[in-house]
């Protein structure tokens, strides 16, 4: 059968095609995909083509399907998985599979399975992992959304603290503790600053930090310290650029001098990282978030403190299986909001637009319809374009009710729309 999608041919390369899909191997599971949300990393498999770690040496010949924060429909169960999966059901995915120790991933490595068409295949392997995923919530934004909230879920289960006495590891934000999330405003750092509201051991404080203070504005309004503070957790929101003084002592006043005990970094800068590893606590974890397109970036970091005061640093890139699971249990109970994340919509023909301009289209997720023909769209444009089409009056309308966020209503709109 034939399917559209964005394939990706080399650096800065991208093609929007029709091409033929593979009749499905008894192993493998052809899907509908219908949400597929757009990711910083695959801003950086643009740049980088075969540079990047995850694209085959001959994408030139054997383009790839972009895009790995995608769900949708089951339409074509192979043989062997006709027990475990059923046409016509919702799936979510897992797109970091780590098979047998290769670095393949939707998105980045195959020629049949990604996010950024309308129709894929599934490969056994996804299913042998126990990657792809039951879905029975309502969205199926929700569910592309997932992934990137299991990012921000990993990255707070991999933490750690240690214990002098018998060197056991607790894993997780310390309960009770200080969190510090340094370039916190935008798309994953909004995930990042809501989570801690939703997990039993709760942090006693989380700061945000961004420059931008129409970032910030807009995240009072969709994480508020009030909603934490019913939760019972202080959440703090500042521009280091407006403290009126040295913003290490500022930041370090905000824990009464005794610093953090779990810092995430959420911006792929120096000095934000030289900042985040002065202001750990004793035996407090900084965890290098934000993935730079610089192979050698590189920061100072103080060995003093990390000899005498336990202070330690690590990085994750994407979260599992259990906490992807997690991530969609979460939303689909109300616990987690994963929409504040999302300014834009569009359609399949918007994604090579999205992808190649992500870091200077202002906002936060680029959401797109596979099946949907429709420019990026900021969400707060849809009133100004309602005064001439019907479609963004609905929109607006609809999002205006939910708090200018995008929702299952919307989308139902949307997808309804091209019927």
């Amino acid at each position: 059968m034939k399917t559209r999608g964005v394939r990706l041919y080399g650096a800065d390369d991208l093609k929007l095609e029709e091409f033929e899909l593979p009749e499905i191997k008894d192993d493998e599971i052809l899907v509908k995909v219908v949400s597929d949300s757009v990711c910083m990393s695959t801003y950086k498999l643009l740049r980088q083509g075969k540079a990047h770690k995850r694209c085959p040496q001959n994408v030139d010949t054997n383009p790839v399907i972009i895009g790995h924060e995608f769900a949708g429909d089951i339409v074509k169960v192979g043989k062997k998985w006709q027990g475990e999966f059923v046409e016509g059901e919702k799936f979510a995915q897992q797109p970091a599979l780590n098979y047998k120790g290769k670095l393949d991933s939707p998105g980045y490595s195959y020629e049949f399975f990604g996010g950024a068409c309308t129709y894929c295949i599934i490969p056994q392997e996804v299913m042998e992992l126990g990657c792809l995923l039951h879905y029975a919530g309502e969205s199926y934004f929700d569910a592309s959304l997932g992934e990137p909230m299991s990012c921000i879920i990993g990255g707070y289960n991999a933490n750690y603290h240690t214990n002098k006495r018998n060197y056991d590891h607790a894993m997780g934000a310390k309960e009770g503790g200080s969190v510090l999330i340094l370039g916190g405003c935008g798309p994953m750092g909004l995930g990042a600053a809501e989570y801690p509201m939703a997990i039993e051991k709760k942090p006693a404080r989380v700061v945000v930090t961004d420059v931008d203070n129409a970032r910030i504005e807009r995240a009072k309004k969709l994480v508020s310290p009030e909603l934490a503070l019913e939760k019972g957790i202080e959440l703090i929101y500042v521009n280091p650029r407006e403290v009126g003084g040295d913003q290490y002592e500022y930041l370090l006043g905000l824990t009464g001098g005794k610093g953090y005990d779990d810092v995430f970094v959420y911006a792929p800068i120096r000095e934000l990282a030289e900042l985040g590893d002065r202001l750990m606590a004793f035996d407090g974890c900084m965890n290098f978030f934000a993935g730079p397109a610089d192979s050698g970036f590189k920061a100072n970091i103080n060995l003093y403190n990390c000899h005498y005061t336990s202070t330690h640093i690590m990085g994750t890139t994407g979260g599992n299986t259990d906490d992807l699971k997690e991530a969609l249990a979460l939303s689909a109970t109300g616990k987690i909001h994963p929409s504040v994340m999302v300014t834009h919509v569009g359609g399949i023909d918007s994604i090579i637009y999205a992808t190649s301009n992500l870091p200077s289209i202002p906002g936060g997720k680029k959401l797109t319809y596979t099946h949907i023909e429709m420019p990026l769209t900021a969400i707060d444009d849809f009133a100004k374009l309602g005064e001439t089409d019907p479609l963004f009056a609905k929109l607006a309308e609809c999002c205006e009710r939910h708090n200018g966020l995008w929702n299952v209503e919307a989308e139902k709109i949307l997808l309804n729309s091209k019927k």
